[in-house]
Order: structure tokens, then C-alpha cells, then sequence
């Protein structure tokens, strides 16, 4: 089989103007990269007083530490060729992310539709949620609940709030309400109950949702029970006029299970599948755009290229113990959902807030929050962690 080869189109090409002819320690280096390096992502070339870079793709982590063990190996002075490429590089903003590497040519290439704009009105997007009732009047939270954690039952907390109030909701329901009030006992769920308290909850954060605004709910399907618990929230949202926008897997990579603990093993008799994700479904009221100002934006374009791919690889949260909390996100979800879906001085809400991660972050990120949790341990775990935030933040990130 021929091997793809490249043409001179597939390359974005930058210019290094040297001062002088390539000392033999550069050269050196040069023939190193070109070893390490395939030349499909990157090739030199050099001319008298001239270096062309044409760069396809690049992982950028691993060619900037190989460029700095070899300056220092060389001992060339600080500002050399290869930091100019890399500031050069570096000043390139456009670019798509693919296995680890920046791409900086053809990777916004779409297979082209024809009459694609007439076929999309045809088949109507979102056409479950056509005939929805959803006002556009934006109404302010009252003071009272504005940046609280307030202890009670959320579908009577929401209650007495007013309609279109809330920018962003961010939560993850309760496996366990319990009857009586929701408290996390291991005792057997009547599914109907269940289901009919949640959404009594959901219920309320439809109607204190904006126009515009989002929900977005991190479940499991409840496995062991064989309920697939993320389609049936899709299903109550979008039976209640809310735009499905999609779905993230949070892959967890938690491998802390046992292959033979339950089903049949080496067997088709009984199999059962091992997961080491949960999910994330967003739904937006009314449209798929929210309006927000510019300067309340505060996602950077590497974030958002990043977390706009639909697979999120972070950790568990670690901290549980120390929080009593056995069923916790890691800040770093919330940090992503919040800062993707959300504005600076924005109102978020989490009806189930557990240790308050949710409104931590929104703390954290300059927006604005209402914590609501049946447990009053939790509440004032959740209060003690805002109130523990330094005056001066350091910023998130991965």
C-alpha cells in the first residue's frame, strides 16, 4: 500500500529571519527534532539567513520540553531560533485538538450538504418542543436567595420563587430520597415514588429557568438495577418542552471493580457490562442561545476547545470522607459545566447540593448561587467551604 504522502498545501508555514548563518549546536538540534519527530507534522527548511517551519500538526507539550533539555544540553543562549518558533507557534489561536496534538491545517473541514439549509428547516430541530408555552420576561431572585444555602425540600424552597430567575442549573440528583424526606438510607426504593419526587423538583427548576437558560444533570443509570435513569430524566425534560442539547460522558476511569462479582463469567449465559463513566444531559429552555455580555465571559480558547468534545477525563472527587459525602463531583466538573454553559454573574442553582461543590465553584468563578439540600450537615458543610475561600484565588484549570 502507497503511503499518503502531503502536499505543500498541508502546511501552515512560519518564517524565523536569522541574524546570522546557523551555528553547528542548531543544526544539531534540527537533525534531532527531524528524528524524533515525523515529518507529515513538521518539517525545516534552512537557507542562508532563513529557517521555514511547515507545521501540519504538533504536540506542542512534548516539542517544547525536548527544545528546552536540548538548548540547556547546547548551552545556547536564551533568546535563540527555537524560542521564537515556539512564541511563533504559540501566537497561532486557530486550531483544532486531535490525539493529543495542535492541527493546524484542514481540521475545520466539513463534509459538505447539499441544500443543507433547506433540509434542516424541513426536518424541524427540536420539534417536541414547538408548541412549549415558555414566557421570555426575566425576573430577578429575590435578595433573600441570592448567594444562600438554604436546608429544606427543594420543590417547596423553589416554590416561592419567581419564574424565569435562575440562569444555570447544575446538579446531581439523590439515588435514595427516602420517603419522608429524602435522606440517604440503603433501604429499598419504591422507583414510582422516587421518580415522582425528583420530578417534582424538576418540575420547579423548569419554571424558575430563564429563556435561554440551561439545566444540566450529572447521573448514572442505576446499573445494578438495571434502570437506565439518564434516559428516563431526558425523557421527562424533553415531554416538558426542553431542547435536549446533549450529552457528555465524564469518564472517571475508575477501574476498582471486581470482573466476576456479578453475571456469568466467561459465559454469554449473563454478562454484565462494567462502566467507569457517568453522564452529563443538558437541556436548554426555550433556545439553543443565551444571552450574556461580553466581558462575563470567562472561558479561554484552549478551555473551550477542550471541553466542547463531549468525553470530560477527570478524576473522581477524593475528598468525600472529609466532607461526609459518599456521592460527590469533582470541583473540576463543576468548574467545566459552569464556566461552558454559563456567564460571570450568573444565578446557579443546585437543588441537590450536597457539600455545596456546585455552589462553591460558582463562588469561585464569579457567579452568583442558591444551594438547596434537605441535610442540614451538608448545608453547613457547604457554607464552611465558601467561607473558607481565600481572599485571592488561584485559577482553575486543568
Amino acid at each position: 500500500m502507497r503511503k499518503k504522502t502531503m502536499s505543500k498545501d498541508s502546511y501552515k508555514k512560519i518564517e524565523i529571519i536569522l541574524d546570522e548563518r546557523l551555528s553547528s549546536h542548531e543544526v544539531k538540534i534540527i537533525d534531532i527534532l527531524k528524528k524524533k519527530f515525523p515529518k507529515k507534522d513538521f518539517f525545516f527548511e534552512i537557507y542562508e539567513l532563513k529557517i521555514l517551519f511547515n507545521l501540519h500538526s504538533i504536540n506542542l507539550t512534548k516539542f517544547e520540553k525536548m527544545i528546552e533539555q536540548l538548548v540547556k544540553t547546547y548551552n545556547l543562549k536564551k533568546a535563540n531560533i527555537f524560542v521564537k518558533l515556539i512564541k511563533k507557534i504559540k501566537g497561532i489561536k486557530s486550531y483544532g485538538l486531535k490525539t493529543g496534538k495542535r492541527v493546524y491545517v484542514g481540521y475545520n473541514k466539513e463534509r459538505k450538504v447539499k441544500d443543507r439549509k433547506s433540509k434542516s428547516q424541513k426536518r424541524v430541530p427540536y420539534y417536541y418542543t414547538q408548541d412549549n408555552d415558555f414566557t421570555k420576561e426575566i425576573n430577578l431572585i429575590p435578595k433573600e436567595y441570592e448567594n444562600k444555602i438554604i436546608c429544606g425540600k427543594s420543590e417547596e424552597i423553589l416554590s416561592k420563587l419567581p419564574s424565569n430567575c435562575v440562569d444555570l442549573v447544575f446538579t446531581s440528583p439523590p439515588y435514595n430520597f427516602g420517603l419522608d424526606g429524602y435522606e440517604n438510607s440503603e433501604d429499598a426504593i419504591d422507583w414510582e415514588k422516587y421518580f415522582n419526587k425528583l420530578f417534582q423538583v424538576f418540575s420547579e427548576c423548569i419554571r424558575v429557568t430563564k429563556y435561554g437558560g440551561r439545566i444540566l444533570v450529572n447521573v448514572q443509570p442505576l446499573f445494578s438495577d438495571y434502570i437506565p435513569i439518564h434516559h428516563i430524566i431526558s425523557n421527562y425534560f424533553m415531554e416538558h418542552k426542553l431542547i435536549w442539547k446533549g450529552e457528555i460522558m465524564w469518564e472517571k476511569h475508575n477501574y476498582n471493580c471486581k470482573y466476576s462479582a456479578w453475571g456469568s463469567w466467561k459465559s454469554p449465559s449473563s454478562p454484565y457490562l462494567k462502566y467507569t463513566w457517568e453522564f452529563i444531559e443538558i437541556f436548554c429552555k426555550g433556545d439553543l442561545k443565551k444571552d450574556g455580555a461580553k466581558e462575563d465571559i470567562d472561558i479561554e480558547g484552549d478551555e473551550f476547545k477542550k471541553w466542547v468534545y463531549a468525553k470530560w477525563e477527570i478524576a473522581p472527587e477524593r475528598k468525600m470522607k472529609e466532607f461526609g459525602n459518599p456521592a460527590m463531583f469533582p470541583e473540576k466538573l463543576a468548574e467545566r459545566a459552569l464556566k461552558l454553559w454559563s456567564f460571570q454573574n450568573d444565578i446557579i442553582l443546585d437543588p441537590f447540593n450536597g457539600a455545596g461543590t456546585t455552589t462553591l465553584v460558582a463562588k469561585k468563578t464569579g457567579r452568583r448561587y442558591l444551594g438547596i439540600d434537605i441535610s442540614e450537615q451538608y448545608c453547613d458543610t457547604a457554607r464552611k467551604r465558601i467561607s473558607d475561600i481565600p481572599a485571592t484565588l488561584e485559577e482553575f484549570g486543568d
